[in-house]
């Protein structure tokens, strides 16, 4: 017997979405709860991977069943698939297991050739709406399956319409020439005839959609969103319904919950005698939900039963679409809704106190990423009072930016790699544009609505969106955005509030948001599940402080030569690497050691009763001197040194591969000077806030060690100078002294350096760079092809590579405790705020995680859900 590759809705439920993809079970489980679904099936996931595994061909048996599924709505709905008397028309969409909105292929009106279209014509006893529906059909296969550019479709019926008229304004007559000259489009750039066999439509439609899922935005997407190639689109093929058939009958899209902000009100758009990629595409700019109250009551009021009983049953938002047909509401998809991190936020929060869900399922519900969104830059409110928007749009997704003007994507993402900042400006935006939205700053539209293809794209990448500003005149030949007078060419600077939805025209500072109370609530409720700390990247005061805001338990890393560009101390910092005594070079130090005192009591200070990990001096000396002519001269004046001896000591310092040279501890060991420097002034500062009532746990980091015998002749100056201040000023204090795991052999000899050292830092950074022989600064140029071609599954300098650094790390934790039981391990380097490396470091024992101040709320969140699955996992074990 054949596999089964086909389910009637019937035949599904809301637990099958590896199966029928998430928009095929909701439509089961819809159907299964007597929700009015039109009829249809699912082609699933399996069809989709074993399509791909047979060289793009249909799975023996499937056509089969997909004809029989055919014969099933054919059943249910009395109408027959190519009957030119009562023929049934479908669509055909895609539908993966996570939501991919506008990523893969619909098609809509299927079965429409010039007999079912008279067929249609008569039945309805609506002339134009079938030439409209065959003009539809035709423009969305031609563009989907056949692979004609949409743009030459959209000329066509620019040019019919004129400046003045909308789609619904167009007569029989010309939606006929209009259909008879698509025709001719897709021949003259095909090489084919369309297709008028409704059979021969749907294959094509089917494999398609499977074509979709490795198309370029699609892909693009999954990248984005880390989703797997594997997963598989399924497809989806339902009776049509018509919104297009009068002012009776409308299609929309709608939240059960106010997607951008989270409130708890039905959200969403309709447009009367449209249909649903009418509303999705921007085509024209809908109406609020709220007014189909007043024109539709009795609808809306069914609408809003169903859509409230579809969130108590999925306990989640829920994003629906409806297609209302001569007073008839009709129920097309229900999902999981997307939503900023704002959103998400507070409804979590709220479902917990609605007593819809609990406290872990709200912090699992929104994901670590997401609170990005939230620590987006707002405009800075005195310098906006200044400045009058040219337009204002509608407020589709949350934050502010500013940008050159750029009208495609691909010159945006040709610029953004060139490092320029851009805001990409359409007239609407398709998901071919994906490319372009990702790297842009933030995207502006003059046509859609908040549930227009930009709206739920940027919402979901965490873009400032403004959609549907109509003032805007757009012009793509001539590189121009107009609003009345004012004119704005590509690559002059504008600015987008996707809070307000206005526009200005040039540069605007911008400001770091307040978090709301439901932030505090989430984090609050993170922090009970987590099991592993959450330090900060920081070397400022002003860091550590913000840090604090957002909750750090300490300060992870430190590095202490940031402190050294600050003001005027970078002169004291060179006249110490150009000295070539001892006597001179602790001439200069001299002028350090208070500065850092300083910086080190700052810090303390913020971090009151938390650990702070201070990192010695690491980087290569040559990065602190300059290497221009005119530079040079300058300083050797300034530091009463030729010129010609400064040139010789820069070229001396001078390395083939700096990453691998004369830095870290090797500084310390050639240079004890140094380390005694600024030993003492951590200690001193120690004394200096202890005696203020300040509580603080300084712990000491040794960068770049290979062996023990590097540490223990740092560690013994460490120490050293630890009883000398102590003495000094008769003061106990605690101390640690550990190292950073950054170098291959140093995580293979933990066992040996754990003998001494207190505690290990893993700097990530280096490990990686070191463990796969790159170099983070020309990786860029290589790397994103690695991952494009799966050489790679991420960037290993985002998101750690688990099976050979975090090999390393795994052996380092195992052979350090090993020999010191009580051995305090965590990880410094960017990882320690991407989620998926948190989840790693979570499982492989880490007592911490430390990460730049803005990234904190996300490393506890994403503590919280490693911690949370394990739970889980334990407790389906037992």
């Amino acid at each position: 017997m054949s596999r089964k590759w086909v389910y009637l809705f019937r035949e599904g439920n809301a637990t099958m979405r590896d199966l029928l993809g998430g928009k095929g079970a909701g439509l089961a489980e819809m159907t299964r709860s007597g929700v009015p679904v039109p009829p249809g099936f699912t082609i699933t996931t399996e069809a989709c991977n074993a399509y791909y595994d047979a060289g793009k061909k249909l799975p023996d048996g499937a056509w089969e069943q997909v004809l029989d599924g055919m014969k099933d709505i054919e059943k249910q709905t009395g109408r027959k698939f190519g009957d030119p008397k009562n023929p049934l028309l479908v669509s055909v969409r895609s539908g993966a297991k996570f939501s991919m909105p506008g990523m893969m292929d619909t098609v809509l009106n299927l079965g429409l050739n010039a007999e079912t279209k008279a067929g249609i014509a008569k039945q309805t006893k609506n002339e134009r709406f079938a030439a409209d529906a065959y003009r539809r059909f035709i423009q969305l296969f031609g563009k989907i399956v056949m692979g004609v550019e949409g743009e030459k479709f959209e000329h066509v019926m620019d040019r019919t319409k004129g400046k003045t008229r909308q789609d619904t304004d167009l007569t029989v007559d010309e939606l006929e020439k209009i259909a008879d000259e698509f025709k001719k489009i897709i021949k003259k750039e095909t090489g084919e005839a369309f297709p008028n066999d409704p059979y021969d439509q749907l294959k094509k439609a089917v494999m398609a959609v499977f074509g979709s899922w490795f198309g370029k935005r699609a892909v693009d997407y999954r990248r984005v969103n880390k989703i797997s190639d594997t997963l598989g689109t399924a497809v989806n093929v339902q009776a049509m319904v018509f919104g297009n058939m009068g002012s009776d009958s409308a299609t929309g899209v709608a939240f059960t919950r106010n997607p951008s902000t989270g409130e708890h009100e039905i959200f969403g758009e309709y447009l009367v005698n449209a249909q649903g990629e009418d509303v999705v595409a921007g085509i024209r700019t809908p109406q609020h939900i709220s007014k189909l109250k007043q024109e539709m009551p009795e609808v809306y009021g069914q609408f809003a039963d169903i859509a409230k009983k579809l969130e108590a049953h999925y306990k989640d938002v829920q994003d629906v679409e409806f297609t209302i047909e001569r007073g008839k509401l009709y129920m097309l998809q229900t999902r999981s809704g997307k939503r900023t991190g704002a959103a998400a936020v507070k409804v979590a929060v709220d479902m917990v106190k609605e007593g819809v869900i609990d406290k872990a399922t709200a912090v699992q519900r929104v994901e670590p990423q997401m609170l990005d969104q939230l620590l987006h830059p707002m405009l800075d409110p005195q310098a906006r009072k200044k400045l009058k928007a040219i337009t204002q749009g509608l407020p589709a997704s949350p934050g502010a930016a500013s940008g050159m003007v750029v009208f495609d994507p691909d010159t945006a993402e040709e610029r953004a790699k060139a490092g320029e900042k851009v805001i990409l400006v359409r007239v609407e935006t398709a998901p071919e544009d994906f490319h372009g939205m990702i790297v842009a700053q933030a995207i502006l539209t003059a046509r859609g609505g908040m549930t227009s293809h930009a709206a739920v794209v940027a919402r979901g990448i965490g873009k400032p969106c403004v959609a549907g500003a109509g003032a805007l005149h757009i012009d793509y030949k001539a590189q121009t955005v107009s609003v009345g007078d004012v004119t704005v060419k590509a690559g002059e600077w504008i600015t987008l509030d996707g809070g307000t939805g206005e526009v200005f025209v040039g540069q605007i500072p911008t400001v770091r948001p307040t978090l709301s109370g439901d932030f505090a609530t989430l984090m609050e409720w993170a922090d009970e599940f987590r099991t592993i700390g959450v330090l900060a990247n920081a070397d400022i005061p002003r860091d550590a402080e913000q840090a604090r805001k957002f909750g750090a338990e300490g300060i992870g890393l430190c590095r202490t030569e940031h402190m050294f560009f600050e003001g005027t101390r970078i002169d004291a910092v060179r006249e110490m690497i150009v000295a070539d005594t001892l006597e001179g070079r602790k001439k200069a130090l001299a002028k350090i050691e208070p500065l850092q005192q300083g910086d080190f009591e700052g810090i303390f200070k913020a971090m009151d009763g938390f650990p702070v990990i201070v990192r010695l001096l690491d980087p290569p000396l040559h990065e602190f001197l300059p290497h221009g002519k005119d530079e040079i001269k300058a300083l050797a004046a300034q530091l009463g040194v030729t010129a010609k001896k400064l040139t010789a000591r820069i070229e001396g310092l001078k390395e083939a591969n700096p990453m691998l040279g004369f830095r870290g501890c090797r500084l310390g060991i050639l240079y004890p000077e140094i380390t005694e420097m600024q030993a003492n002034a951590i200690f001193k500062a120690t004394v200096a806030v202890k005696k203020k009532g300040v509580k603080v746990h300084p712990e000491v980091m040794i960068p770049l060690v290979a062996t023990l015998a590097e540490f223990a002749m740092q560690e013994e100056i460490v120490r050293r100078v630890a009883d000398e201040v102590m003495k000094a000023t008769k003061t106990k204090f605690d101390y640690k002294v550990g190292t950073m795991i950054e170098l291959p052999r140093a995580a293979l000899q933990a066992a040996e350096i754990a003998k001494r050292a207190e505690f290990f830092s893993f700097g990530t950074n280096d490990l990686t760079q070191t463990t796969f022989g790159l170099s983070r600064d020309d990786a860029g140029k290589f790397l994103p092809l690695y991952v494009e071609q799966k050489l790679l599954p991420d960037d290993p300098f985002q998101s750690i590579d688990q099976t050979g650094v975090g090999e390393l790390v795994k052996i380092g934790v195992e052979r350090g405790r090993a020999t010191r039981s009580d051995l305090e391990v965590g990880v410094c380097g960017e990882h320690g705020g991407d989620p998926a490396s948190v989840i790693f470091f979570h499982k492989a024992g880490l007592n911490y995680v430390s990460c730049s101040p803005f990234r904190v709320p996300i490393a506890r969140l994403a503590a919280a859900h490693a911690a949370l699955a394990e739970k889980s996992a334990i407790a389906k074990d037992k």
